[in-house]
Protein backbone atom coordinates (compact mmCIF):
# COMPACT_ATOMS: atom_id res chain seq x y z
CA UNK A 1 0.00 0.00 0.00
CA UNK A 2 1.43 3.35 -0.99
CA UNK A 3 -0.04 5.26 1.94
CA UNK A 4 1.67 3.41 4.79
CA UNK A 5 1.63 6.68 6.74
CA UNK A 6 -1.61 8.60 7.01
CA UNK A 7 -3.13 11.20 9.28
CA UNK A 8 -6.58 10.59 10.76
CA UNK A 9 -8.29 13.94 11.34
CA UNK A 10 -11.40 14.33 13.51
CA UNK A 11 -13.05 17.40 15.00
CA UNK A 12 -12.73 15.97 18.50
CA UNK A 13 -10.81 12.77 19.22
CA UNK A 14 -11.04 10.63 21.23
CA UNK A 15 -14.72 11.06 22.12
CA UNK A 16 -17.31 8.87 23.79
CA UNK A 17 -19.41 8.90 20.60
CA UNK A 18 -16.42 8.09 18.34
CA UNK A 19 -15.39 4.68 19.66
CA UNK A 20 -15.88 3.21 16.17
CA UNK A 21 -13.09 5.50 14.91
CA UNK A 22 -10.77 4.15 17.59
CA UNK A 23 -11.59 0.61 16.46
CA UNK A 24 -10.85 1.61 12.87
CA UNK A 25 -7.49 3.13 13.83
CA UNK A 26 -6.61 0.05 15.84
CA UNK A 27 -7.50 -2.22 12.92
CA UNK A 28 -5.48 -0.24 10.38
CA UNK A 29 -2.46 -0.23 12.65
CA UNK A 30 -2.76 -3.99 13.00
CA UNK A 31 -2.48 -4.14 9.20
CA UNK A 32 0.77 -2.21 9.25
CA UNK A 33 -0.55 1.27 8.48
CA UNK A 34 1.16 4.06 10.44
CA UNK A 35 -1.85 6.11 11.58
CA UNK A 36 -1.18 9.52 13.13
CA UNK A 37 -4.33 10.73 14.88
CA UNK A 38 -5.10 14.46 14.87
CA UNK A 39 -7.90 16.29 16.67
CA UNK A 40 -8.98 19.80 15.74
CA UNK A 41 -10.01 20.50 19.35
CA UNK A 42 -8.66 19.00 22.55
CA UNK A 43 -11.07 16.62 24.26
CA UNK A 44 -11.81 17.86 27.81
CA UNK A 45 -10.27 15.55 30.44
CA UNK A 46 -13.65 14.85 32.06
CA UNK A 47 -14.83 13.35 28.76
CA UNK A 48 -12.02 10.80 28.67
CA UNK A 49 -13.94 8.01 30.39
CA UNK A 50 -11.63 5.01 29.99
CA UNK A 51 -7.92 4.22 30.11
CA UNK A 52 -8.04 3.60 26.36
CA UNK A 53 -9.47 7.10 25.84
CA UNK A 54 -6.71 8.64 27.92
CA UNK A 55 -3.99 6.74 26.05
CA UNK A 56 -5.48 7.81 22.71
CA UNK A 57 -5.55 11.43 23.87
CA UNK A 58 -1.88 11.31 24.81
CA UNK A 59 -0.81 10.13 21.36
CA UNK A 60 -3.13 12.45 19.41
CA UNK A 61 -1.90 15.78 18.01
CA UNK A 62 -4.18 18.74 18.71
CA UNK A 63 -4.53 21.83 16.51
CA UNK A 64 -6.58 24.09 18.80
CA UNK A 65 -5.72 26.07 20.74
CA UNK A 66 -2.44 26.69 18.86
CA UNK A 67 0.75 28.23 20.18
CA UNK A 68 0.61 31.74 18.63
CA UNK A 69 4.30 31.64 17.74
CA UNK A 70 3.98 28.24 16.04
CA UNK A 71 0.92 29.40 14.13
CA UNK A 72 2.54 32.63 12.95
CA UNK A 73 5.77 30.83 12.09
CA UNK A 74 4.01 28.17 10.03
CA UNK A 75 2.15 30.82 8.02
CA UNK A 76 5.24 32.95 7.47
CA UNK A 77 7.37 30.01 6.36
CA UNK A 78 4.66 28.71 4.03
CA UNK A 79 4.09 32.14 2.51
CA UNK A 80 7.82 32.64 1.86
CA UNK A 81 8.39 29.12 0.54
CA UNK A 82 5.43 28.93 -1.82
CA UNK A 83 3.55 32.23 -1.96
CA UNK A 84 1.30 31.35 -4.88
CA UNK A 85 0.11 28.12 -3.30
CA UNK A 86 -0.44 29.87 0.03
CA UNK A 87 -2.61 32.52 -1.61
CA UNK A 88 -4.52 30.04 -3.78
CA UNK A 89 -5.32 28.01 -0.66
CA UNK A 90 -6.58 31.14 1.03
CA UNK A 91 -8.69 31.93 -2.03
CA UNK A 92 -10.09 28.38 -2.04
CA UNK A 93 -11.05 28.69 1.62
CA UNK A 94 -12.92 31.90 0.84
CA UNK A 95 -14.61 30.31 -2.19
CA UNK A 96 -15.94 27.44 -0.12
CA UNK A 97 -17.79 29.77 2.23
CA UNK A 98 -21.58 29.39 1.92
CA UNK A 99 -21.91 33.14 2.34
CA UNK A 100 -22.23 35.58 5.20
CA UNK A 101 -19.68 37.22 7.47
CA UNK A 102 -19.75 34.49 10.12
CA UNK A 103 -19.26 31.68 7.63
CA UNK A 104 -16.45 33.60 5.95
CA UNK A 105 -14.72 34.06 9.29
CA UNK A 106 -14.92 30.31 9.99
CA UNK A 107 -13.32 29.60 6.62
CA UNK A 108 -10.39 31.83 7.64
CA UNK A 109 -10.08 29.78 10.82
CA UNK A 110 -10.01 26.57 8.76
CA UNK A 111 -7.31 28.09 6.54
CA UNK A 112 -5.21 29.05 9.56
CA UNK A 113 -5.56 25.54 11.01
CA UNK A 114 -4.74 23.90 7.68
CA UNK A 115 -1.45 25.76 7.27
CA UNK A 116 -0.35 24.72 10.76
CA UNK A 117 -1.37 21.09 10.24
CA UNK A 118 0.23 20.92 6.79
CA UNK A 119 3.59 21.92 8.20
CA UNK A 120 3.35 19.33 10.98
CA UNK A 121 2.46 16.57 8.54
CA UNK A 122 5.20 17.57 6.11
CA UNK A 123 7.77 17.23 8.89
CA UNK A 124 6.43 13.74 9.66
CA UNK A 125 6.48 12.71 6.01
CA UNK A 126 2.71 12.21 5.90
CA UNK A 127 1.10 12.91 2.52
CA UNK A 128 -2.43 11.64 2.99
CA UNK A 129 -5.13 12.87 5.36
CA UNK A 130 -8.31 10.92 6.07
CA UNK A 131 -11.05 12.89 7.83
CA UNK A 132 -14.17 11.71 9.61
CA UNK A 133 -17.44 13.67 9.30
CA UNK A 134 -18.08 16.28 6.61
CA UNK A 135 -17.61 19.26 8.90
CA UNK A 136 -14.54 21.08 10.21
CA UNK A 137 -12.26 18.06 9.75
CA UNK A 138 -13.01 17.76 6.04
CA UNK A 139 -12.77 21.54 5.55
CA UNK A 140 -9.26 21.51 7.00
CA UNK A 141 -8.18 18.30 5.24
CA UNK A 142 -9.29 19.64 1.85
CA UNK A 143 -7.16 22.76 2.31
CA UNK A 144 -4.16 20.77 3.54
CA UNK A 145 -4.29 18.61 0.40
CA UNK A 146 -4.68 21.63 -1.89
CA UNK A 147 -1.70 23.34 -0.31
CA UNK A 148 0.52 20.27 -0.77
CA UNK A 149 -0.93 19.04 -4.05
CA UNK A 150 2.33 19.50 -5.98
CA UNK A 151 4.11 17.41 -3.35
CA UNK A 152 1.68 14.55 -3.82
CA UNK A 153 -0.58 15.33 -0.89
CA UNK A 154 -4.06 13.80 -1.06
CA UNK A 155 -7.08 13.42 1.17
CA UNK A 156 -10.19 11.32 1.66
CA UNK A 157 -13.04 11.26 4.13
CA UNK A 158 -15.70 9.11 5.73
CA UNK A 159 -19.21 10.40 5.15
CA UNK A 160 -21.66 9.71 7.95
CA UNK A 161 -24.61 12.08 7.77
CA UNK A 162 -27.39 12.72 8.24
CA UNK A 163 -26.82 16.27 9.57
CA UNK A 164 -24.74 17.35 6.59
CA UNK A 165 -27.47 16.28 4.16
CA UNK A 166 -29.77 18.93 5.65
CA UNK A 167 -27.60 21.69 4.18
CA UNK A 168 -25.38 20.39 1.40
CA UNK A 169 -24.38 23.94 0.38
CA UNK A 170 -23.15 24.91 3.83
CA UNK A 171 -21.01 21.78 4.03
CA UNK A 172 -19.86 22.04 0.38
CA UNK A 173 -20.47 18.32 -0.09
CA UNK A 174 -20.30 18.31 -3.89
CA UNK A 175 -16.96 20.13 -3.88
CA UNK A 176 -15.56 17.89 -1.18
CA UNK A 177 -16.47 14.77 -3.12
CA UNK A 178 -14.93 16.24 -6.28
CA UNK A 179 -11.64 17.06 -4.57
CA UNK A 180 -11.31 13.96 -2.38
CA UNK A 181 -9.40 10.95 -3.65
CA UNK A 182 -12.27 8.77 -2.39
CA UNK A 183 -15.18 8.88 0.05
CA UNK A 184 -15.95 6.08 2.49
CA UNK A 185 -19.76 6.00 2.77
CA UNK A 186 -21.12 4.19 5.83
CA UNK A 187 -24.06 2.71 3.90
CA UNK A 188 -26.18 2.73 0.79
CA UNK A 189 -28.44 5.57 1.96
CA UNK A 190 -25.38 7.72 2.64
CA UNK A 191 -23.86 6.89 -0.74
CA UNK A 192 -27.10 7.63 -2.57
CA UNK A 193 -27.28 11.11 -1.05
CA UNK A 194 -23.81 11.89 -2.39
CA UNK A 195 -24.69 10.40 -5.76
CA UNK A 196 -27.44 13.03 -6.03
CA UNK A 197 -24.79 15.75 -5.74
CA UNK A 198 -22.12 14.39 -8.06
CA UNK A 199 -21.94 13.39 -11.75
CA UNK A 200 -21.87 9.68 -12.61
CA UNK A 201 -18.20 9.77 -13.57
CA UNK A 202 -17.38 10.39 -9.88
CA UNK A 203 -19.53 7.62 -8.42
CA UNK A 204 -16.68 5.13 -8.51
CA UNK A 205 -14.91 7.06 -5.75
CA UNK A 206 -17.90 6.55 -3.42
CA UNK A 207 -16.92 3.40 -1.53
CA UNK A 208 -19.16 1.53 0.93
CA UNK A 209 -17.27 1.10 4.19
CA UNK A 210 -19.51 0.15 7.09
CA UNK A 211 -18.80 1.27 10.60
CA UNK A 212 -18.30 -1.84 12.66
CA UNK A 213 -17.98 -3.49 16.04
CA UNK A 214 -15.98 -6.40 17.38
CA UNK A 215 -18.50 -9.20 18.05
CA UNK A 216 -16.06 -10.75 20.52
CA UNK A 217 -15.99 -7.60 22.66
CA UNK A 218 -19.78 -7.46 22.66
CA UNK A 219 -20.40 -11.09 23.45
CA UNK A 220 -23.88 -12.61 23.27
CA UNK A 221 -25.73 -12.61 26.61
CA UNK A 222 -28.11 -15.38 27.70
CA UNK A 223 -31.29 -13.65 28.90
CA UNK A 224 -33.49 -16.78 28.98
CA UNK A 225 -33.99 -16.69 32.75
CA UNK A 226 -35.57 -13.25 32.65
CA UNK A 227 -38.98 -14.29 31.32
CA UNK A 228 -40.67 -12.91 34.44
CA UNK A 229 -42.88 -10.21 32.98
CA UNK A 230 -40.51 -7.32 33.71
CA UNK A 231 -39.01 -5.48 30.73
CA UNK A 232 -35.94 -3.28 31.01
CA UNK A 233 -35.30 -0.99 28.02
CA UNK A 234 -31.93 0.57 27.21
CA UNK A 235 -31.34 3.64 25.04
CA UNK A 236 -27.83 4.92 24.26
CA UNK A 237 -27.22 8.22 22.49
CA UNK A 238 -26.49 11.89 22.90
CA UNK A 239 -29.35 13.72 24.61
CA UNK A 240 -30.21 15.90 21.64
CA UNK A 241 -33.46 16.42 19.73
CA UNK A 242 -32.40 14.16 16.83
CA UNK A 243 -32.37 11.09 19.07
CA UNK A 244 -36.00 11.43 20.20
CA UNK A 245 -35.55 10.14 23.76
CA UNK A 246 -38.58 12.16 24.89
CA UNK A 247 -40.73 9.78 22.84
CA UNK A 248 -39.33 6.81 24.73
CA UNK A 249 -40.11 8.43 28.09
CA UNK A 250 -43.66 9.05 26.88
CA UNK A 251 -43.97 5.44 25.71
CA UNK A 252 -42.73 4.12 29.06
CA UNK A 253 -45.28 6.30 30.87
CA UNK A 254 -48.08 4.97 28.65
CA UNK A 255 -47.04 1.35 29.23
CA UNK A 256 -46.88 1.80 33.00
CA UNK A 257 -50.29 3.47 32.96
CA UNK A 258 -51.60 0.26 31.37
CA UNK A 259 -50.06 -1.83 34.13
CA UNK A 260 -46.87 -2.97 32.39
CA UNK A 261 -43.83 -3.60 34.59
CA UNK A 262 -41.31 -1.68 32.47
CA UNK A 263 -38.25 0.44 33.25
CA UNK A 264 -35.72 2.23 31.10
CA UNK A 265 -32.15 3.52 31.27
CA UNK A 266 -31.06 6.42 29.08
CA UNK A 267 -27.29 6.56 28.56
CA UNK A 268 -25.71 9.74 27.23
CA UNK A 269 -25.52 13.43 27.93
CA UNK A 270 -26.43 16.62 26.13
CA UNK A 271 -28.63 19.71 26.11
CA UNK A 272 -31.90 17.77 26.36
CA UNK A 273 -31.03 16.30 29.76
CA UNK A 274 -32.96 18.83 31.95
CA UNK A 275 -36.15 18.38 29.89
CA UNK A 276 -35.82 14.59 29.98
CA UNK A 277 -35.24 14.62 33.73
CA UNK A 278 -38.39 16.69 34.16
CA UNK A 279 -40.39 14.31 31.97
CA UNK A 280 -39.10 11.26 33.86
CA UNK A 281 -39.66 12.68 37.36
CA UNK A 282 -43.37 11.67 37.63
CA UNK A 283 -42.44 8.05 36.81
CA UNK A 284 -40.90 7.51 40.28
CA UNK A 285 -37.55 6.17 39.14
CA UNK A 286 -38.84 4.00 36.29
CA UNK A 287 -36.64 5.99 33.88
CA UNK A 288 -32.99 6.46 34.87
CA UNK A 289 -30.66 8.96 33.18
CA UNK A 290 -27.24 7.39 33.60
CA UNK A 291 -25.16 10.09 31.86
CA UNK A 292 -22.28 9.35 29.53
CA UNK A 293 -20.41 6.10 30.17
CA UNK A 294 -17.29 4.55 28.71
CA UNK A 295 -16.90 1.34 26.76
CA UNK A 296 -15.82 -0.53 29.91
CA UNK A 297 -19.28 -0.03 31.45
CA UNK A 298 -21.52 0.05 28.41
CA UNK A 299 -21.24 -3.71 27.94
CA UNK A 300 -22.69 -4.23 31.42
CA UNK A 301 -25.65 -2.03 30.55
CA UNK A 302 -26.31 -3.99 27.36
CA UNK A 303 -26.16 -7.21 29.38
CA UNK A 304 -28.68 -5.91 31.94
CA UNK A 305 -31.24 -4.86 29.30
CA UNK A 306 -34.02 -6.88 27.69
CA UNK A 307 -34.65 -4.59 24.71
CA UNK A 308 -32.71 -1.76 23.07
CA UNK A 309 -34.67 1.24 21.82
CA UNK A 310 -33.48 4.08 19.57
CA UNK A 311 -36.41 6.39 18.66
CA UNK A 312 -34.36 8.73 16.44
CA UNK A 313 -35.65 11.23 13.89
CA UNK A 314 -32.43 11.17 11.84
CA UNK A 315 -29.63 8.58 11.66
CA UNK A 316 -26.99 7.12 9.42
CA UNK A 317 -26.38 3.51 10.42
CA UNK A 318 -26.06 3.74 14.22
CA UNK A 319 -23.14 1.95 15.84
CA UNK A 320 -25.06 1.65 19.11
CA UNK A 321 -27.59 -0.56 17.30
CA UNK A 322 -24.72 -2.76 16.12
CA UNK A 323 -23.35 -3.03 19.66
CA UNK A 324 -26.76 -3.90 21.10
CA UNK A 325 -27.46 -6.47 18.41
CA UNK A 326 -24.03 -8.05 18.89
CA UNK A 327 -24.97 -8.80 22.52
CA UNK A 328 -28.18 -10.47 21.39
CA UNK A 329 -30.54 -7.62 22.26
CA UNK A 330 -33.67 -7.24 20.13
CA UNK A 331 -34.08 -3.64 19.01
CA UNK A 332 -36.97 -1.25 18.56
CA UNK A 333 -36.08 1.69 16.35
CA UNK A 334 -37.42 3.95 13.62
CA UNK A 335 -37.84 3.16 9.95
CA UNK A 336 -35.67 6.01 8.67
CA UNK A 337 -32.62 6.66 6.49
CA UNK A 338 -29.92 4.01 6.89
CA UNK A 339 -31.45 2.05 9.78
CA UNK A 340 -33.32 -0.52 7.59
CA UNK A 341 -29.98 -1.45 6.04
CA UNK A 342 -29.02 -2.88 9.43
CA UNK A 343 -32.33 -3.88 11.03
CA UNK A 344 -34.76 -6.08 9.13
CA UNK A 345 -38.21 -5.48 10.54
CA UNK A 346 -39.55 -8.52 12.38
CA UNK A 347 -36.24 -10.37 12.25
CA UNK A 348 -33.63 -8.58 14.39
CA UNK A 349 -36.16 -6.19 15.88
CA UNK A 350 -39.11 -3.98 15.15
CA UNK A 351 -39.16 -0.84 13.02
CA UNK A 352 -41.74 1.84 13.83
CA UNK A 353 -42.83 5.12 12.33
CA UNK A 354 -40.75 8.07 13.54
CA UNK A 355 -42.32 10.54 15.95
CA UNK A 356 -44.92 8.04 17.22
CA UNK A 357 -44.73 7.21 20.95
CA UNK A 358 -47.83 5.02 20.52
CA UNK A 359 -45.96 2.90 17.96
CA UNK A 360 -42.98 2.66 20.31
CA UNK A 361 -45.18 1.56 23.20
CA UNK A 362 -46.97 -1.02 21.03
CA UNK A 363 -43.68 -2.49 19.78
CA UNK A 364 -42.22 -2.65 23.29
CA UNK A 365 -45.39 -4.26 24.65
CA UNK A 366 -45.27 -6.84 21.89
CA UNK A 367 -41.74 -7.80 22.89
CA UNK A 368 -42.55 -7.68 26.61
CA UNK A 369 -45.08 -10.48 26.12
CA UNK A 370 -42.85 -12.62 23.91
CA UNK A 371 -39.57 -13.63 25.59
CA UNK A 372 -38.99 -16.40 23.06
CA UNK A 373 -39.46 -13.92 20.23
CA UNK A 374 -36.99 -11.55 21.88
CA UNK A 375 -34.40 -14.31 22.07
CA UNK A 376 -34.91 -15.26 18.41
CA UNK A 377 -34.58 -11.62 17.32
CA UNK A 378 -31.47 -11.29 19.44
CA UNK A 379 -29.84 -14.26 17.74
CA UNK A 380 -30.75 -12.94 14.28
CA UNK A 381 -29.38 -9.51 15.15
CA UNK A 382 -26.06 -10.89 16.31
CA UNK A 383 -25.78 -12.97 13.14
CA UNK A 384 -26.48 -9.84 11.06
CA UNK A 385 -23.75 -7.84 12.77
CA UNK A 386 -21.24 -10.67 12.56
CA UNK A 387 -21.92 -11.12 8.85
CA UNK A 388 -21.80 -7.50 7.64
CA UNK A 389 -20.72 -5.14 10.44
CA UNK A 390 -17.71 -6.87 11.95
CA UNK A 391 -14.98 -4.24 12.41
CA UNK A 392 -12.44 -6.61 10.84
CA UNK A 393 -14.36 -6.56 7.55
CA UNK A 394 -14.87 -2.80 7.78
CA UNK A 395 -11.14 -2.22 8.20
CA UNK A 396 -10.42 -4.58 5.32
CA UNK A 397 -12.79 -2.59 3.09
CA UNK A 398 -11.19 0.71 4.11
CA UNK A 399 -7.68 -0.66 3.64
CA UNK A 400 -8.66 -1.86 0.18
CA UNK A 401 -10.03 1.59 -0.64
CA UNK A 402 -6.72 3.18 0.34
CA UNK A 403 -4.86 0.75 -1.87
CA UNK A 404 -7.22 1.27 -4.80
CA UNK A 405 -7.31 5.06 -4.79
CA UNK A 406 -3.89 6.19 -3.59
Amino acid sequence: MSATRIAYLVGSYPAVSHTFIAREVEGLRARGVDVHTVSVRRTPPEQLLTDADRRAAEETSVILPPDPRQLAGAHLRTLLRRPRRYLSTLALAARLSPGGARAGLWQLFYFAEAILLAERLRRRGIRHVHAHFANVATAVALLVAHLGERDGCTWSFTMHGPTEFDDVTRYALAEKVRRARFVACIGDYCRSQLMKLTPPDQWDKLEIVHCGVDPDRFAAVDRAERANGHLHVLCVGRLVPDKGQALLVEAIAAMRARGRDVTATLVGDGPDRPALEAAARPLDGAVELAGAVGQDRIRELYADADVFCLPSFAEGVPVVLMEAMATGLPVVTTRIMGIPELVEDGRAGLLVRPGRPDDLASALERLAGDPEGRAAMGRAGRDRVAADYDIARSVEALHTAFERHL
